[in-house]
């Protein structure tokens, strides 16, 4: 009995000792400082200091920039903040190093935890969003490291115990939620990714011979379903359909869909099903069904209706099309080095699994690519660095008019470096609002025209 305890305690350090039960978390933060949280490109992001009273506080030199994903350490603590507690108040510096601080009546120094975080895409990311609430996710598709994570409306870490009865009680803004995995918005033309790999799933041979007449809109069975703001779109085929973003040809592709087939579909992408992540997240919500009526086909068929996604997630599917189909675990930690440098701890990447074929995958990416060169996202055509992406307007309301901006999307094409998602909470068109700001964020990764 005692080698089996003793090997859980093991096992599962990290809930052992953070149980709410268990008096050792409290001892470690009485022996030692908490450590530093570190980006990918070296910044501190949280560290230890001693106010004009000689307490520890917990600073954030970054403020509200990193609010959501660093988190902060008080009130119960949130983001990385949370869930690496453990490692930073223990403290695997050496002897030696432990015996210089004990001279000097210091407390030992906490381990440091280094993220896959880039402090400076994180700045770039937050500054673009400028006053819109929305998110931001940027990701690595060949390792799912998370590059940035931007949620707004954000708050300021470093007066989360002053500012908590109002930041807690405030439901109208619900600032403390991390948009970019909790946050579920319609994802608009984003969701016909999901709704032309189900198509390509279907017809495999003959997608390409599909044509269709838009007029701005389809009416069925009572229910119609309209163009962006009406647009007439004309003769179409399969890809001119995605790139123009056709809301009627999708919800004519929509009614033609095996409905079981396409319920299995989005439970290989994770639909209604966990997400495997270790951060807080919500469940993205579509559903397929022989019951669903001619409309809610449609609805489904342009990610409207009763389907909602996350950031996070659009994101993920988005890493697996760039990466050939197979997803990597998305990621904030890379590892944890004691103070004077030892390795504790290195976290991997990690393969998820395959979410589509290669094939299908290539064949998304060809139909990306026409949405930046010939659609909705040509703001990004000329770009060196040869971007592919999909934009979305995702209506919110009874008004056609009233529309959350997307855009998810990588770079290059051939040897895709890094995915970008962005929502802008009630920004309008997807393409006018949400790819400038992916246009930055790749002048910035690539190093083209990064000051505009």
């Amino acid at each position: 009995m005692l080698v089996y305890i003793g090997w859980y305690s093991y096992a599962n350090r990290v809930e052992f000792v953070m149980n709410d039960y268990n008096k050792r978390a409290s001892q470690l933060q009485e022996e030692n400082s908490r450590g530093s949280i570190i980006s990918s490109d070296g910044k501190e992001l949280a560290l230890t200091v001693t106010d004009e009273e000689s307490n520890e506080v917990r600073s954030y030199p970054y403020s509200n920039q990193f609010a959501h994903v660093v988190g902060y350490a008080d009130m119960g603590g949130m983001g990385i903040e949370k869930s690496m507690k453990y490692y930073l108040i223990n403290c695997n510096s050496s002897l030696a190093t432990k015996a210089s601080y004990d001279d000097k009546g210091l407390k030992f120094p906490g381990d440091n935890v280094y993220t896959t975080i880039n402090a400076s895409l994180q700045v770039l990311a937050y500054y673009s969003l400028g006053d819109y609430n929305g998110a931001v996710i940027i990701s690595d598709p060949n390792t799912g490291a998370i590059l940035a994570m931007v949620s707004k409306p954000d708050f300021n870490p470093n007066t989360i115990k002053a500012d908590w009865n109002t930041l807690s009680n405030d439901k109208t803004t619900a600032a403390l939620v991390n948009r970019s995995t909790q946050g579920l918005y319609p994802p608009g033309s984003t969701f016909k990714i999901v709704t032309s790999l189900e198509f390509l799933r279907e017809n495999p041979t003959t997608y390409g011979e599909y044509t269709f007449s838009c007029k701005g809109s389809l009416t069925v069975n009572g229910a119609s379903i309209k163009c962006y703001h009406n647009q007439v779109h004309g003769g179409l085929d399969f890809f001119s359909s995605f790139a123009k973003s056709c809301n009627s040809s999708y919800a004519n592709i929509g009614l033609s869909l095996d409905q079981t087939m396409f319920a299995k579909t989005l439970d290989e992408l994770m639909f209604n099903e966990d997400l495997p992540v270790d951060f807080p997240y919500s469940k993205s919500i579509a559903t397929a069904s022989t019951s669903l009526s001619a409309e809610d086909k449609m609805q489904l068929s342009i990610g409207q209706g009763a389907t909602s996604v996350s950031p996070l997630h659009m994101n993920m599917i988005t890493m697996a099309i760039a990466n050939g189909g197979t997803l990597m675990k998305p990621y904030l930690v890379s590892g944890v080095k004691s103070a004077d440098g030892k390795t504790v701890e290195t976290f991997n990447p990690q393969e998820y699994g395959q979410l589509m074929t290669s094939d299908e995958a290539a064949t998304l990416t060809q139909m990306m690519e026409q949405v930046v060169q010939s659609g909705t996202a040509t703001g990004l055509a000329d770009s060196p660095y040869n971007a592919v992406g999909k934009t979305g307007s995702a209506e919110y309301s009874s008004s056609s008019s009233d529309s959350h901006a997307w855009f998810t999307g990588f770079a290059p094409k051939d040897d895709p470096q890094i995915c970008v998602t962005i929502i802008m909470e009630k920004a309008g068109s997807g393409g006018h609002m949400a790819v400038p700001v992916a246009k930055r964020i790749f002048d910035e990764y690539f190093g083209v025209n990064s000051l505009n």
